[in-house]
């Protein structure tokens, strides 16, 4: 009995190590295939992470200013520092009137200046002229006088004109500044008399008339003190005022105030009554259809006296004063 149980076990023991054979050389096998594949994973991420993302995050971190660079090639270009000094030169030095006004293709008007030799005031004198009314078709003769009185800290100036279709009287009184003529009042008298108060505690200009007040506007002028604010400005720097310059002053009628544009024409020689006169030559430029046109002649050897006077309508009429005789004091 021992020997037949024994013969199948001893007839089993070669395969059964055969198949033990097999399955150590599939375990051997498959443990060679996993090891590697884990090392080589590793070592490959280990390499791609260390590396590159150290030199990449270190770039953009800190700077991330791309503005300054672009604004950089905008530096050489000198666009911003455009040169006008050109304009000073033309203008007195500092400001006497801050009147903003919109001149229809001249250049801009220049303002006068404040300080204290911006003005030389003319002496008192008294001028007589020759009138020529100019109306429509026909021409009247008439005489006018001029009477400029001062003395140092007050003023009166007066114009009277006369002929054959009656007369006109134009007066201002004021004071005297270091920036010229002050006026407190003025009025124009033909028919009936008109008048014009300047109010500098209330800040305001006030018609007679009845109409609508006024402000009162730095260096303010009236019809008549003007033509003597001009002159002041005129004789005190002449070389200030060449050609082609133009010079505002705020001036007040009897009706209302407006801002007024000289325009320096240039020096004329001229054949008056009272002998051969140089003069330079100022008008005011009309800026509205009903405006009238203001021409104006100072004679430079006369201490920029008004020689010659020509106030022209829109209708055409005119009023001509050509200087005849002189008296002074």
């Amino acid at each position: 009995m021992k020997r037949a149980s024994a013969a199948p076990w001893r007839r089993l023991a070669p395969l059964a190590a055969c198949v033990l054979a097999v399955h150590l050389a599939l375990l051997q096998g498959g443990a060679r295939r996993v090891v590697p594949a884990r090392q080589v994973p590793v070592q490959f991420a280990t390499r791609s992470v260390v590396l590159p993302p150290v030199v990449v995050a270190a770039a953009p971190a800190p700077t991330p200013t791309p503005t300054p660079a672009a604004e950089r090639p905008a530096e050489p270009a000198p666009a911003p520092i455009r040169r006008v000094q050109h304009v000073p030169p033309r203008r007195p030095a500092p400001s006497l009137l801050r009147a903003a006004l919109g001149a229809a293709s001249a250049p801009s008007p220049v303002p006068a200046s404040t300080d204290t030799a911006a003005v030389s005031v003319p002496p008192s004198i008294r001028l007589h002229y020759e009138v020529t009314v100019q109306k429509g078709p026909f021409s009247l003769a008439g005489r006018a006088v001029f009477d400029w009185r001062h003395d140092g800290r007050a003023y009166e100036a007066r114009l009277e004109a006369t002929s054959v279709a009656g007369s006109r009287v134009q007066r201002s009184t004021g004071r005297i500044a270091p920036e010229g003529l002050v006026p407190d009042y003025f009025s124009d008298k033909s028919r009936s008399e008109q008048a014009t108060h300047f109010d500098r505690a209330q800040g305001r200009i006030v018609f007679s008339n009845n109409q609508p007040v006024a402000p009162l506007a730095e260096g303010i002028q009236d019809r008549l003190s003007v033509i003597v604010q001009v002159a002041a400005l005129l004789a005190a720097r002449p070389a200030n005022f060449p050609p082609g310059t133009q010079l505002a002053l705020p001036t007040a009628g009897t009706r209302e105030a407006d801002t007024w544009i000289f325009s320096v024409e240039g020096e004329e020689d001229l054949a008056l009554p009272g002998g051969q006169v140089r003069a330079l030559k100022v008008q005011r430029l009309p800026r509205r259809e009903y405006d009238q046109k203001l021409e104006l002649w100072f004679a430079p050897s006369m201490d920029y006296a008004p020689v010659r006077l020509r106030l022209t309508n829109p209708n055409g009429d005119a009023v001509d004063n050509r200087w005849s005789s002189t008296d002074k004091g």
